[in-house]
């Protein structure tokens, strides 16, 4: 009898992962990775990550995986919640010449521009914020994102584990010493039933010779935001941002 992937490429066995016909981008996690159909994050699929709160070493995970990137291809940030710096960017080994952030004033706006730089295809990466959002919107970064060579990551609150998604790959991060424990929620195989611990490369690895600057040099910020993203150490070390003073138009600043 022909295995389901034979049939159709969208169907699977439900105990065993799902085959893709592109091999994953390596999470940097062996653990991670094995868990994931094609062996790391999909490229041209929505993926959710739920959160507690911002900070907690979402952005040391993604780190590996960016890292292998183009550095031809720039890294969209779309709505994040905190202000990117540069100097932690350089210090999680990441281009700064890469990054895209997308600071607009409405979530309408953050959702129409994460569609536009899927549809668009020339970023190896996106990664946008989205503490609402509703289903449909949802469907249409879905549908945008099967369309693209682009990693997409939607980050959402933790609380949104109770609402249905379309994004084929969904996982819950918590908080644990010395790492994440990550939950696999949704993949297209069977329920993962125990949640990984990962150990997260200390952000002072990378970043004790920029430590200074990480605290006292905060990214220009504008009437159009000017900067790049290292959420990793601007997230993960909980540094608030600063609005603008009066009107932002989601305009994409390199």
């Amino acid at each position: 009898m022909s295995s389901p992937e034979h049939i159709h490429p969208a169907l699977w066995r439900a105990t065993q992962l799902a085959h893709s016909a592109h091999r994953g981008i390596s999470t940097g996690y062996a653990a991670l990775s094995a868990q994931l159909p094609g062996g790391g994050w999909p490229v041209g699929a929505l993926i959710e990550l739920l959160t507690p709160h911002a900070g907690i070493g979402e952005i040391r995970l993604l780190q590996p995986a960016l890292a292998q990137l183009d550095r031809r291809h720039p890294i969209a940030l779309v709505q994040p919640p905190h202000v990117p710096h540069l100097a932690c960017w350089q210090g999680w080994r990441l281009n700064p010449a890469q990054l895209l952030w997308v600071a607009p004033e409405r979530p309408l706006d953050a959702l129409w521009a994460a569609e536009q730089i899927l549809k668009h295809g020339s970023c190896g990466a996106l990664l946008c914020w989205l503490p609402r959002v509703r289903p449909e919107s949802l469907r249409r970064l879905h549908l945008a994102a099967q369309m693209a060579e682009t990693l997409c990551f939607v980050l959402r609150p933790a609380t949104a584990a109770q609402q249905a998604s379309p994004a084929p790959l969904r996982l819950a991060l918590s908080p644990a010493p010395g790492g994440l424990s990550v939950h696999i929620l949704k993949r297209r195989g069977p329920s993962c039933t125990q949640p990984l611990f990962l150990v997260l490369e200390s952000a002072a690895a990378h970043t004790s010779a920029t430590e200074e600057t990480i605290h006292t040099s905060v990214v220009q910020t504008a009437s159009v935001p000017v900067g790049s993203l290292s959420d990793h150490a601007s997230l993960d070390r909980h540094l608030s941002a600063q609005p603008a003073a009066g009107r932002r138009t989601p305009t994409m600043v390199s």
